[in-house]
């Protein structure tokens, strides 16, 4: 029975819920009641509407997200499929008024089939409902099964506390009798951390509304298009999933001669989703908050103190909250800090150019300062860039002591990128040294060492620079001088450093310990260039302890290489191979960018590799340091390169290659001593190969004294030339206290040994090749006894010397041992040195048929480390693959 509404002013005066009218006498609008309907390109989202199952355990839930998000959709798609009531109401702004509200709540349910029985009255008065009212439909609720879901979409237009407050009680009272559904932009005013603590509360926020790249490709298809996977990811990555900005862009794309294009370039502030984000965002806030949000559309992030600044406001912090509670599109970071989404971001800082023109740079300006102030430094070198205040851009780095960074791998391509908008109008001793930085982490040597002169210049006139610009410049002082081989000018440098440093704050010292770890690496490298071994082992072994983890990973690997050079020169080629292992896992854990410092630690394996006859394995770490664009314009790295790439040559028999090999084209202001040795040892192995014996004797002449590595290989030149006397001499002349290496003195004994056996005298040249032999076995040195020529082989080939050689310079078993072998083909040498307990590790993992990344899983090291451990497993075992690995180790019984 349809009875019509009365209207006096007793609030308590009610007429039944049947009627058709709303307080006002107004008839009840019927759109306000109809589910939206779904368009033909809707997608259907199965892990949402799960979620929405699952809420009808508990009597509220909560679908809380920006304009466009497609909560409505959403929540309409699900409820088409419930086998329960669902009673729908599209709230309105009158709906602030409690009486019409709760009028057009009871309407609702009544238009969806389930009206609440004639002893519950509809408010009379818009203004004011009841409390028996409430109590009438609270209690009318309760025992309803199934119980109705009442949706109350748009539900942030309800801005009265005391109508919320409403819907609390009734749903409270109401029992397992209701399921309310609140869809909404912002957090609605009910006490939901009760319903949070209770459990009582399903929610659906922007996070989760936000489609994922499955979805969002599923979406484009519906639209007829379809991206690659890369594009489509990037595409949400831009729209940070919001289902609205997708929907408008696969609409323009669709009108596009070139969808994907489109997608990945188009320009959000002339577009649809500009038109929606406009309207349904930015013009609805009030004019100070408009303004608000197009000053911070130029920052990535900001929090209250440093809009504040930007807007000459005190009150940014409590509408940065407000903002981000109505999902106006502020994304909460946390720690106070905030975001715009991108899209709107873009679409602002176009309007903000329109409505303010010239002053965007202003602000970028006042962030800069403002990110300088708080230690923020690449946010302010960001927003400096973007104000093209290149002065204050490139006194922030040199201020910050961040000039190292540079050279580091960490920043250095975002710092080569920003500074390359630097023109030629920015001047001073920060602009210059910034240039010689750029410059020289290239080896730019010609433009580096002009701009350094500049910076130079100009601190010589102002001698009040602050000691970080002194600092930076003495420490790129070091780079060129490692550059252009000047030990001399790297000691200047060093000891300027030093005295600087007392006056450079200990917080920026602490803040960027690669600078100093970088600055010794280059003291180390130039004093190496100068055969100062030692010294150079003390510089570079302080540069590979320094603390700092990935800051100072860099100089960390290359001093590291650089002392297994040096390892390399003395004769240790075992502790050389341990040290350049070390350094290529160094910047490897870290998974620094390449080309990086372990370019020296291949070469130094290539050399390895060679004194040990594994041929293939030098060419493939020479090709490997190819790769990583070895920087040839550092002149111990390009010397390093020489020595390997020589030695492979004369190993191959092809001296003439050698030769070219081996004396790099380098300009620098003093020669290295080993460098220049290994050159002209070389030049006299050609003259020797081509008959020039007596030509080959004087290229020797002027080798240094305090090289044993260089003084015995040309004792062995020198016997070749038929000079055993010569060859005497030169061993002679090494100095007893040197303590050369192994791979010096197994050549040393063979020498000797030739020259004994020269001399009718077999039993000392047997007792010089039996030293050599067990010198040699521990470090697997093969070359030198190839190298030796065809007088030692009776030796090897007799006992006991043949039982030295045997299994890794001589195939074959052992003679006398056990039963003569079987005919067939003779096993390959093997090649064995001591596993480490990580090596170990692997190999037990290896013969359980475990994957790199398995094995990377279970030991908990990176995949690139487990790689490292496999290759030194497999020479160290002289096999290729896995299956031999395993079957090798069983035969040694390593398993």
């Amino acid at each position: 029975m349809v009875v019509s509404a009365v209207v006096t002013g007793d609030s308590n005066t009610a007429a039944p819920a049947g009627d058709r009218v709303d307080p006002l006498g107004d008839p009840f609008l019927r759109t306000r009641f109809a589910v939206p309907s779904r368009p033909a390109t809707f997608l259907h989202r199965r892990r949402l509407t799960q979620h929405l199952d699952e809420g009808l355990q508990t009597p509220l839930t909560m679908v809380n997200g920006s304009a466009g998000a497609g909560k409505t959709l959403l929540v309409a798609d699900w409820t088409a499929s419930l086998d329960r009531p669902v009673a729908w109401l599209t709230v309105e702004a009158e709906e602030q008024r409690p009486g019409t509200f709760w009028a057009y709540f009871l309407q609702a349910l009544s238009t969806c089939g389930t009206p609440l029985s004639d002893r519950v009255h509809c408010p009379v008065d818009p203004s004011r409902v009841s409390h028996k009212v409430l109590s009438e439909i609270a209690e009318d609720l309760v025992g309803r099964d199934p119980a109705p879901v009442v949706v109350l979409d748009e539900f942030d237009r309800v801005s009265a506390s005391e109508v919320a407050e409403q819907l609390e009680f009734v749903l409270q009272h109401a029992g397992s009798g209701l399921r309310l559904v609140l869809v909404t932009r912002n957090e609605p005013m009910f006490s939901l951390h009760r319903y949070r603590a209770a459990g009582t509360l399903t929610e659906i926020r922007d996070a989760e509304l936000a489609l994922n790249p499955e979805e969002a490709a599923a979406l484009l298809e519906l639209h007829g298009l379809t991206l690659p996977a890369g594009a489509v990811r990037s595409l949400v990555e831009r729209t940070r999933g919001w289902a609205a900005g997708l929907r408008l862009c696969a609409l323009a794309a669709q009108e596009s001669p070139d969808p994907e294009t489109y997608l990945k370039e188009f320009e959000a502030d002339h577009s649809t989703v500009a038109d929606f984000l406009l309207a349904e965002v930015l013009r609805r806030q009030p004019p100070q908050t408009q303004d608000l949000l197009l000053r911070v559309s130029v920052l990535d992030r900001f929090c209250p103190d440093l809009v504040n600044g930007l807007t000459h406001r005190t009150d940014a912090g409590l509408i940065l909250a407000e903002l981000h509670r109505d999902n106006a599109f502020v994304e909460q970071l946390g720690q106070g800090w905030y975001r715009l989404h991108p899209l709107f971001g873009e679409i602002l800082q176009t309007h903000l150019r329109v409505r303010h023109p010239g002053l965007e740079p202003d602000l970028h300006r006042s962030a800069a300062q403002w990110m300088r102030r708080r230690g923020a430094l690449p946010e302010a070198l960001a927003h400096g860039a973007a104000a093209a205040d290149w002065g204050f851009t490139a006194a922030a780095v040199v201020d910050d002591l961040a000039i190292g960074q540079f050279f580091t791998g960490l920043r250095s391509d975002d710092l080569n990128e920003l500074f390359s908008r630097m023109g030629p109008e920015a001047t001073g001793p920060a602009p210059e040294l910034v240039r010689a930085a750029r410059d020289l982490a290239h080896s730019d040597l010609d433009h580096g060492v002009a701009h350094l002169h500049h910076a130079e210049a100009w601190l010589s006139v102002d001698e009040d620079d602050p000691a970080t610009t002194q600092l930076s410049w003495a420490f790129l002082e070091a780079v060129a001088a490692r550059l252009t081989g000047s030990p001399a000018r790297a000691e200047q440098a060093a000891e300027t450093a030093d005295e600087v440093r007392q006056e450079v704050p200990p917080h920026l010292l602490d803040k960027h310990p690669e600078l100093s770890a970088l600055l010794l690496t280059h003291l180390g490298s130039t004093r190496l260039w100068a055969g100062r071994y030692e010294d150079a082992r003390a510089a570079l072994s302080e540069a590979a302890d320094c603390p700092g983890g990935i800051l100072t990973a860099l100089p960390r690997e290359e001093s590291m290489g650089h002392l297994a050079l040096i390892d390399y020169l003395n004769g240790w080629p075992g502790r050389a191979e341990d040290q350049a292992l070390a350094a290529m896992t160094e910047t490897e854990r870290f998974s620094l960018p390449q080309p990086s410092g372990s370019g020296i630690g291949r070469l130094v394996l290539a050399a390895v590799a060679v004194d040990r006859h594994e041929l293939g394995r030098a060419q493939a770490l020479l090709d490997e340091a190819d790769e990583l664009d070895l920087d040839t314009h550092d002149p111990v790295k390009a010397a390093g390169r020489a020595i390997a790439t020589a030695r492979l040559h004369l190993a191959r028999g092809n001296a003439r290659a050698a030769m070219e090999s081996a004396a790099p084209a380098l300009a620098t202001t003093v020669a290295s001593p080993w460098a220049d040795s290994l050159e002209q040892l070389v030049t006299s192995t050609v003259h020797l190969a081509e008959g020039r014996s007596e030509t080959a004797a004087e290229v020797l002449q002027h080798l240094p004294e305090d090289q044993p590595t260089w003084r015995v290989e040309a004792a062995h030149i020198q016997l070749a030339a038929g000079r055993p006397g010569a060859a005497i001499d030169l061993l002679d002349s090494v100095p007893a206290d040197s303590r050369p290496g192994p791979a010096v003195t197994v050549r040393a004994a063979l020498v000797r040994a030739q020259v004994a056996q020269m001399a009718g005298d077999t039993e000392t040249a047997r007792r010089f090749v039996a030293q050599a032999l067990i010198l040699a076995r521990r470090e697997r040195l093969r070359r030198p006894f190839l190298d030796a020529g065809r007088w030692i082989r009776p030796l090897l080939a007799a006992a006991p010397l043949r039982a030295l050689a045997a299994e890794w310079l001589l195939p074959g078993p052992v003679p006398g041992n056990g039963p003569p072998p079987a005919a067939g083909p003779r096993p390959a040498p093997i090649v064995v040195q001591e596993l480490s307990e990580r090596e170990r590790d692997v190999l037990q993992r290896l013969a359980q048929m475990m994957s790199t990344q398995e094995i990377a899983v279970d030991l908990y090291l990176s995949v690139n480390t487990v790689k490292t451990h496999l290759k030194s497993l497999y020479r160290k075992l002289g096999v290729n693959r896995r299956s031999e690995a395993v079957r090798r180790a069983r035969d040694m019984r390593l398993l």
